[in-house]
């Protein structure tokens, strides 16, 4: 069966434009509930979403369809991304709906899905609801008795700002430290502040008045240049950059540098291992981490193992072989100890537990390994599969050949769109360079013939 809904994280597109509207949302929200539904007893959803103008329609949507097929709705309201996950499994729920187009613009958005026990749901599983979104409505439907009601949970922030505390080593706090955190106007806006204020840091708070249109605008984790600004102006110990929902992080450190998931992940890896934490004898990340990481956890004596790109496969790899520490170059961490998927804050918060611990500033703790030079091009075509063109295939088997053991490539299509990923590093970077012009000329001879 073709996917007609949803992508490689949900159903996601423009607000008001199919699949991202109301109808949609009330069909996926009664194929859902139904097909969650085991048993005679009452069963529950819970709904967070994060702070997009279209945020009110779809889950007013999502509510009536839930609640139609006999599901009791707790509405969150704006909350992260793990929270819901995390919420999920607290509140004993069959079925969690994330409302996000993550670190998009506003006029995207998004629909999230998680199984009882927090994680995304399966291919399979997508692919039924998919079948029922297109059935009648008709048999989905409960009896009048026995339609759903929605409650408001309040403790949810709180709920949350204690888990994540908890994450931390006991008795240590955050005092003496000024954070500057930038929340992207998004999920986090509340709770992240609130937590790191707990903890006893002096928090000085941007990204945080989101009006329904602002979401990852000039801020947050792909916009980091007033957080680098901020931290610089203040004088900050660091700063903390999240996304939209808040499942992803970029650390700025004192000196105003960008710090990136590889580096965040050898930190935690470091960190953990000298604990007698760390599982599987090392991490998961994806075919995009740089090659410096993995360097570097070898000389650990610690393992890097890749997926292709998506959080997703580095979380199916993490709980099919037992690792507890994953994830990707662009700061989604997974710390399966205490999530089934990103969370920026608690990732940040095993940062800074290695801050305090060592007494070091954050560009020392961070730094962690060289990265090597990294080249990246995208190749837009119209027509036909490159990649199988012969031109395009010597010039790769070419590249390789020049990087040898001294650099890596990766050469990989679009999920989403028309594009050819081309990416290559080493530590030659002019050859490098070299490299990733002749296969992108390659790509581009074989678009214009096809």
């Amino acid at each position: 069966m073709t996917r007609r809904y949803f992508g490689t994280d949900g159903i996601r597109g423009l607000a008001n434009r199919h699949p991202m509207t109301s109808e949609v949302a009330l069909k996926v929200g009664m194929a859902a509930g139904k097909l969650f539904q085991s048993g005679t007893h009452r069963h529950r959803v819970v709904i967070g979403k994060d702070t997009r103008l279209s945020g009110y329609m779809l889950e007013a949507a999502l509510m009536s369809g839930f609640t139609s097929v006999g599901m009791d709705v707790f509405l969150l309201g704006p909350m992260p991304t793990p929270a819901v996950a995390m919420l999920t499994r607290s509140l004993r729920a069959d079925l969690g709906v994330m409302i996000s187009a993550s670190h998009n613009r506003y006029d995207d958005n998004g629909i999230k899905l998680f199984d009882p026990d927090g994680y995304k749901l399966s291919d399979d599983v997508e692919l039924e609801i998919e079948r029922l979104i297109e059935g009648p409505s008709e048999p989905l439907l409960a009896s009048a008795d026995r339609i759903g009601r929605a409650t408001r949970v309040d403790s949810a922030q709180e709920r949350y700002i204690e888990f994540a505390k908890r994450t931390l080593p006991k008795n240590l706090k955050l005092n003496g430290l000024r954070i500057v955190i930038d929340c992207a106007n998004g999920a986090a806006y509340k709770v992240a502040p609130e937590a790191l204020w707990e903890l006893g840091a002096e928090v000085i708070k941007i990204g945080v008045d989101p009006n329904g249109r602002n979401i990852n605008y000039k801020c947050g984790s792909t916009a980091p240049e007033a957080l680098i600004e901020k931290v610089r102006e203040v004088r900050a110990d660091i700063g903390i950059a999240l996304d939209g929902d808040a499942d992803r992080v970029v650390i700025v450190d004192e000196k105003g540098h960008i710090v990136d998931g590889d580096q965040l992940m050898a930190v935690i890896a470091e960190s953990w291992n000298r604990r007698g934490r760390l599982s599987a004898g090392g991490i998961v990340a994806t075919v995009m981490s740089n090659l410096g990481l993995e360097r570097y956890l070898k000389e650990q004596g610690l393992s890097l193992a890749r997926t292709p790109v998506g959080d997703r496969y580095v979380v199916e790899h993490m709980r099919r072989h037992g690792y507890n520490v994953g994830g990707e170059q662009s700061g989604h961490i997974v710390l399966s100890d205490f999530t089934t998927t990103g969370d920026g804050l608690v990732s940040s918060l095993q940062v800074l537990a290695c801050v305090v611990a060592t007494g070091k500033p954050v560009s020392e703790v961070c730094a962690r390994f060289t990265p090597l030079p990294q080249v990246l091009q995208n190749v837009r075509y119209a027509n036909g599969k490159p990649l199988e063109d012969n031109r395009v295939r010597r010039a790769i088997e070419g590249a390789q050949k020049r990087l040898g053991e001294a650099g890596r490539l990766v050469i990989r299509p679009s999920g989403t769109e028309p594009v050819i990923r081309v990416m290559a590093e080493g530590d030659d970077e002019k050859l490098v360079n070299t490299v990733v012009g002749d296969i992108v000329e390659a790509v581009k001879a074989a678009a214009q013939a096809a």
